[in-house]
């Protein structure tokens, strides 16, 4: 068995977490090869290595002193190099990157030092081999994965090694060999990569939390982690806005047909939460709380038409005035004398008042608008197979005050969408996370 593990920078801020990512790859020997970020923070006001080799940058760019600020993160890997007792010559290592400095090195030849300098550290410290990202993982001048070249370089990379390797991650090259970031989180990205690329029987997601949540924890305290969730339901829940794993990390393994495990450094005991197409055996018995998660973002617009016998003329006249005027639909309901689009969050005023006019002398129609909408999404791969959800949530918001403007399920049944108030948008997440999981405990 082959597992990639990949952790993250709150799982390598200082001594004690390196401590605990050994212990976690020592107890599965599976765990061949690992995928680091740079060291984050180690407490709340303090700085991610990656933050600050930025601002190391700015000071370059602007002509300030950098080197008080490199020996600021030169020490932050002291104390680890030093903490862990391992034999690895860090001053040569800085040496190095100064040089380049010196040579006019790029700012991505700078920030990915973060994750380079740690997974070289690990790999002393676990006693695997390093293998440099920018030799394995090779990008396209638009951002993108070249992904045939990279995945024939991993391959032939971990085909020459012991079996046992780290990588860093967050970065690759280009063609030229020049050093290139990914987005932030692309560490995530490129454990990915390389579990896609070797075929692995799982990804492992190491972080700090106990796994994806059924609600966002700034909302609802100590939310229940989600055991099981499909990549489906995963796209619904980051698209409304749920603060999960990007898509772009999980499209490799999702099409290799991986699952991947989001653990927790700090409870690793934990099952965290399995991602994966569908699950075997998967009944209403393991639906303890009726749906999967619930998330919601603020500042919509609902257009509402309205016109006798309304046709469908008139309702792709209205689509095409918001797709010339470069407006983001984001949901569609329409009735026999009403159709309404909500559109993109944050949407200029100024525009929506043109829109609305135009609408109404192309269509003949009456338009009415509606601001500050927070749309709320009920996530459920179950939901088709469960009744009374609607009467549940219906119930619910009437019992607490809650004014629904709008209500919506999605044409595959994965999602209830509610609309509010913006000013209702927290409570309705608290008033229905407390509703289906104490129904779900009773």
């Amino acid at each position: 068995m082959l597992k990639v593990a990949k952790f993250g920078g709150s799982s390598l801020a200082d001594v004690k977490q390196f401590e605990k990512v050994r212990s976690i790859v020592e107890a599965d020997p599976a765990r061949k090869v690992i995928v680091v970020s740079a060291p984050g923070k180690r407490f709340s006001k303090d700085n991610k290595i990656t933050d600050l080799l930025y601002l190391c940058y700015a000071h370059i760019k602007y002509g300030v002193d950098y080197r008080p600020m490199l020996e600021s993160i030169r020490e932050r890997y002291r104390e680890i190099v030093d903490g862990l007792g391992i034999n690895f010559d860090l001053d040569a290592a800085f040496a190095e990157i100064e040089s380049a400095l010196g040579s006019d090195a790029s700012e991505s030849y700078l920030v990915s030092r973060g994750e380079y300098l740690c997974a070289r550290i690990c790999a002393k410290y676990l006693g695997y081999e390093f293998v440099d990202a920018k030799d394995t993982v090779f990008l396209n001048y638009d951002g993108s994965i070249d992904t045939d070249r990279t995945y024939e370089a991993i391959k032939l990379a971990y085909s020459k090694s012991s079996g046992r390797i780290v990588v860093p991650g967050f970065f690759g090259s280009l063609d030229d060999g020049e050093i290139c970031l990914m987005s932030r989180g692309g560490s995530d990205i490129t454990g990915a990569i390389f579990a896609a690329a070797l075929d692995a029987d799982i990804y492992e997601n190491w972080t700090d939390v106990p796994g994806i949540l059924m609600a966002d924890p700034s909302i609802v305290k100590d939310p229940y982690p989600i055991p099981k969730i499909t990549y489906d339901e995963l796209r619904e829940l980051t698209y409304m806005g749920a603060k999960v794993l990007h898509e772009a990390s999980v499209y490799p393994v999702k099409v290799a047909g991986i699952p991947v495990n989001i653990r927790d450094t700090n409870n690793p005991e934990a099952d965290g939460t399995l991602i994966d197409e569908s699950f075997e055996n998967d009944d209403l018995k393991d639906d303890k709380f009726y749906i999967t998660g619930i998330t919601g973002k603020k500042h919509y617009t609902i257009i509402d038409v309205k016109k006798d016998n309304l046709s469908l003329d008139a309702i792709s006249t209205v689509m095409q005035v918001l797709v010339s005027r470069g407006i983001k639909v984001e949901q569609v309901n329409s009735g026999l004398d009403v159709f309404s689009v909500i559109l993109e969050n944050g949407v200029n005023k100024q525009s929506v008042y043109s829109i609305a006019t135009e609408i109404e002398k192309l269509t003949g129609g009456s338009v009415k608008i509606s601001e500050g909408i927070s749309m709320i999404a009920c996530v459920s791969r179950r939901m088709v197979f469960r009744s009374g959800i609607s009467g549940l949530i219906f119930g619910a918001l009437g019992e607490n005050d809650i004014n629904i403007r709008l209500i919506s399920q999605g044409a595959r049944e994965l999602n209830i969408l509610i609309g509010v108030a913006d000013e209702d948008c927290d409570r309705t997440v608290q008033v229905l996370y407390d509703s289906f999981t104490k129904r779900g405990n009773n």
